[in-house]
C-alpha cells in the first residue's frame, strides 16, 4: 500500500498526531508528507484512518 497527500491538504497536522511513523509536516511547504513508501505493513490500519479522518479528502491511499 502506499499513500500520497494532495494540494488539498489544510495542514491541520491530524495525520501527523494519528501516526507520526508515515506521516510528517513540512513547516515550508505548512503541509503533510508522507514519510514512508511503502507503508509498512504495521502501520496500514492507521494510514487508512487517517485517510477517512482527514477533513480536506487529501490523503489517497493506493492499495497494491
Amino acid at each position: 500500500m502506499r499513500v500520497r497527500i494532495t494540494e488539498q491538504c489544510m495542514g491541520d497536522r491530524n495525520c501527523h498526531k494519528l501516526c507520526p511513523e508515515v506521516f510528517g509536516y513540512s513547516e515550508d511547504q505548512l503541509e503533510a508528507i508522507v514519510k514512508v513508501n511503502p507503508i509498512p505493513e504495521k502501520y496500514e490500519d492507521v494510514a487508512r484512518q487517517a485517510a477517512e479522518e482527514c477533513g480536506a479528502d487529501a490523503i489517497i491511499i493506493e492499495e497494491d
